[in-house]
């Protein structure tokens, strides 16, 4: 009886003050990490007037990701979670301030426009680096913050904050270009940098629970590719979404259809950036309140259509706030998605190995956020925008049919025996 309260409370991990003080740490780093992210595509784009070039943003991030994620995963489960992260936001603020001064008339007035190109490439490059260690040190530290019976409610909260940072960040960035230009925005997000370095300090630092430490890192590499690939419902998730996210990636040319075929501007561009997040925001929150684990093999199916017909409509609509509204409900669908794919991952993964199930995680789906804007570039290259778009959503489509008719197994999976049973080990 003692556990029913705990159960229905949809502000059971807002109860630890740890956890609320890690949200604060990761609504400043996403919110600094989107905003530099949003400046820097307009910038190039403004640079180049090519869709090629945002193809490379994309490009130069999924290099370091992909080839170092497994060995980030490895690291992460051998040492000290809270140090890690630490490390990582330091590393990130150097990043920031390179930007800041490649986007100073001052300093860049005597470079040519390659050389300007090159460096903030090479930037983002190792900007990719960190965040192959982010992912994996941000999962890991929450499972050592919250009791298990809490991930559900956990995971909710803190995709919550990812998306309230994702719904700001760009926003802010789309005025802050229009109001104080792209360098002095630069400086907004080195101070948000700073605020969730200034944040992590007040966690104390955690145990590491792994009981194989010093283990050879190739033996620690295949038991965590193992693990991934013989639990069906974290492959069918990662997969599921991987395919979704490359090829539905069609943010990653909103530059050129706030510039060229809305014409908005960067106002105009910073609502259509934060549209997806928003929806994805208000949809996380009602979960917190509707626990999606009954049936989460078709609701996940079911979402990830919705955001494949919400990415065609996209690419068809010539009108402003229809494009808004086809984003907004793009992130509605991939709110739901992300909230499924975080609990299934918490769910069923052990807490030795939460670093390389959470490094394979960002090789599927996080690095096909790059690997989509790269292929959203291309195709743009080719085909043309909206054609892309439009392909792109379509893939998705059968990606999602596809799989529900071969994986029935995937249709019916349910979460809720597996939310019962970290609730009866409480």
């Amino acid at each position: 009886m003692e556990q029913k309260p705990i159960k229905k409370d949809p502000y059971a991990a807002l109860r630890i003050k740890e956890f609320n003080i890690f949200l604060m740490v990761r609504f400043a780093l996403v919110f600094a990490w989107s905003m530099q992210f949003i400046i820097i595509e307009w910038e190039v784009y403004s640079i180049t007037k090519d869709p090629w070039s945002l193809g490379l943003i994309g490009l130069m991030e999924i290099i370091p990701a992909v080839g170092i994620a497994l060995f980030a995963g490895h690291i992460v489960d051998q040492k000290e979670k809270r140090g890690l992260l630490i490390k990582c936001i330091l590393g990130f603020s150097v990043i920031s301030f390179g930007l800041f001064l490649l986007t100073w008339p001052k300093v860049v007035s005597t470079w040519s426009t390659n050389e300007i190109l090159y460096s903030i490439y090479f930037l983002v490059f190792c900007g990719g680096l960190v965040r192959a260690f982010i992912g994996p040190t941000v999962f890991s530290l929450i499972a050592l913050i919250v009791p298990k019976k809490l991930y559900p409610n956990a995971a909710t909260w803190s995709s919550s904050t990812w998306q309230m940072a994702s719904v700001l960040g760009p926003a802010l960035a789309g005025f802050s270009i229009s109001w104080i230009g792209v360098h002095w925005s630069m400086c907004l997000i080195m101070g948000f940098a700073l605020m969730a370095l200034i944040n992590l300090l007040r966690i104390s630092k955690k145990p590491i629970l792994n009981p194989k430490i010093g283990e050879p890192i190739m033996d620690s590499l295949k038991e965590g590719i193992k693990f991934v690939f013989k639990t069906k419902a974290i492959l069918g998730a990662l997969t599921l979404d991987m395919v979704a996210v490359l090829f539905g990636g069609a943010v990653a040319l909103l530059p050129i259809f706030a510039q060229d075929i809305l014409k908005v501007g960067s106002e105009g561009f910073g609502v259509l950036r934060a549209a997806p997040a928003v929806g994805a925001f208000l949809t996380m929150l009602i979960t917190a309140y509707i626990p999606i684990s009954k049936n989460a093999g078709m609701k996940l199916l079911v979402a990830i259509f919705g955001f494949g017909v919400s990415i065609i409509v996209f690419g068809l609509s010539s009108i402003f706030w229809i494009s808004v509204a086809a984003l907004f409900f793009s992130g509605v669908t991939d709110g739901v998605s992300m909230v499924i794919r975080q609990t299934i991952l918490q769910l069923k993964t052990p807490d030795h190995m939460r670093g390389r199930v959470a490094s394979v995680n960002s090789m599927f789906v996080g690095s096909s956020n790059e690997l989509g804007a790269f292929e959203s570039g291309l195709t743009a290259k080719l085909m043309g925008t909206v054609t892309a778009v439009v392909f792109g959503g379509t893939m998705t489509l059968l990606t999602v049919v596809t799989t529900g008719i071969v994986s029935p197994s995937f249709r019916k999976l349910d979460l809720s025996k597996d939310l019962e049973a970290h609730e009866n080990e409480a």
